[in-house]
């Protein structure tokens, strides 16, 4: 008889676990997604900014797995656990397991903050980032025939809430666009100044990054005439208006949202096995506490045992990848009765960019930190590469050569989806 195996969450931790387990004849694993395609999420704001398209950076698991005989695909989203009948209850029906694997990631946390919950824009999913471009692009075309100044003004001015990798790359890319494209596509904004805000309660951007790359960046999009505000939170949004800790108020009508994250809690799993930030505690070997045979990797684990990273692993793809193979390694050494591995994170360095031919790159052992140029060479090249089939690397390179060799990009379109017909 096969073990069954209940993935659910087709991100970085759930495909990874899914790939290495294909083809091993002594289990069966079922994949569980609210979508039916995998997509690389360090690239949505490109989608959002009309610098990729959708196609670029998904894939369709279906397809994905067309010739993995003991792997199925199921598309629903997790409703409840209960343990003590190896059964989870889906959107779409329920499935029963041997081994249940969360990997379901992480999502968008307003602190409690109703009014920015409503007004700003996320950037987790594929509809995130559609939304985005829709709006960005609704909100120039109502610029175009505003005949009001503050109006316009409000229209144009955006505010990025978070320091971290995602919001400096939204902002360097606004400040791109601002700079290449703004006034070639709305010939009627000739003159005007459209101004970007970037927000952080800490003192630095890019935090978890070395005091260089700290510094390169803040720099650079000083440069970019970037608004940076450090050491202060949004607080609130009222009558088109970003409220700041600091008592500023920024009128603005587009908000987007990186300032955090936090993990989802399931019906039915232990209380105690959730730790900071909703994250389900977990011991070296990937199991969540409390339980038998359920485990979590990924965005949503809070692993503590390994000695370089007491607080638990950073929310990063590469903890997540790493994750993912290790736990199908000691599922297969089980099966055969051999002896698992606890998992150790190897750290492979970090990277962020911030507009063209600018980045930051910090690699360990030893310790390295080069910009520029350079690193954003390596950059394009390790996200090139971190795409999940040959089709969506020849794609993106297309379309990165030819943005960088016009400096624009012709994405840009609203389009928007009806819902889906019910009978």
């Amino acid at each position: 008889m096969k073990r069954e195996i209940v993935v659910v969450g087709g991100g970085f931790a759930g495909i990874n676990l899914v790939k290495h387990l294909a083809n091993e004849t002594g289990f069966h694993v079922t994949l569980v997604d609210m979508n039916n395609y995998n997509f690389f999420s360090p690239l949505l704001y490109q989608v959002a900014t009309g610098f990729l398209d959708v196609s670029n950076i998904c894939y369709p698991f279906r397809k994905l797995f067309h010739d993995k005989k003991n792997i199925s695909f199921r598309l629903g989203s997790l409703q409840k656990v209960v343990p003590e009948e190896n059964k989870v209850l889906l959107s779409t029906g329920e499935l029963f397991y041997d081994y249940l694997v969360l990997a379901t990631g992480t999502e968008s946390n307003y602190f409690g903050m109703e009014n920015i919950r409503k007004a700003a824009l996320p950037m987790k999913t594929m509809d995130d980032a559609i939304e985005i471009r829709n709006y960005v692009l609704q909100k120039m075309e109502e610029a175009t025939i505003a005949t009001d100044e503050a109006k316009k003004r409000k229209l144009t001015t955006v505010v990025v809430a978070g320091g971290g990798p995602t919001g400096v790359e939204i902002a360097g890319m606004l400040a791109e666009m601002r700079k290449n494209i703004l006034q070639k596509d709305y010939p009627e904004l000739a003159g005007h100044k459209a101004h970007i805000y970037l927000v952080d309660g800490a003192p630095a951007l890019l935090t978890s990054m070395s005091g260089q790359s700290q510094r390169y960046t803040y720099d650079t999009l000083m440069k970019m005439r970037v608004k940076v505000r450090l050491n202060t939170q949004v607080m609130d949004y009222i009558n088109d208006a970003v409220i700041l800790a600091n008592g500023e108020a920024i009128q603005t009508r587009i908000l987007f949202w990186t300032a955090g994250v936090i993990a989802r809690v399931f019906e039915g799993m232990p209380l105690e096995s959730y730790g900071r930030g909703n994250r389900l505690s977990a011991d070296e070997y990937n199991k969540v506490a409390g339980t038998r045979n359920i485990y979590a990797i990924g965005d949503t684990c809070l692993l503590a045992s390994d000695e370089s990273f007491p607080q638990g692993h950073p929310q990063l793809a590469q903890v997540a990848l790493q994750q993912g193979k290790n736990l199908a390694d000691n599922f297969i050494a089980s099966l055969h009765g051999k002896p698992l591995k606890p998992f150790i994170y190897h750290d492979k360095g970090s990277l962020a960019i911030i507009g063209r031919s600018k980045a930051v790159a910090d690699l360990p052992k030893p310790e390295i930190h080069f910009n520029g140029f350079m690193a954003w060479v390596t950059w394009l090249f390790v996200h090139l590469f971190s795409l999940i089939t040959y089709r969506n690397r020849l794609m993106t390179m297309t379309n990165w050569m030819v943005a960088f060799l016009t400096k624009d990009q012709s994405l840009r379109m609203i389009v928007r989806a009806r819902p889906v017909r019910k009978k």
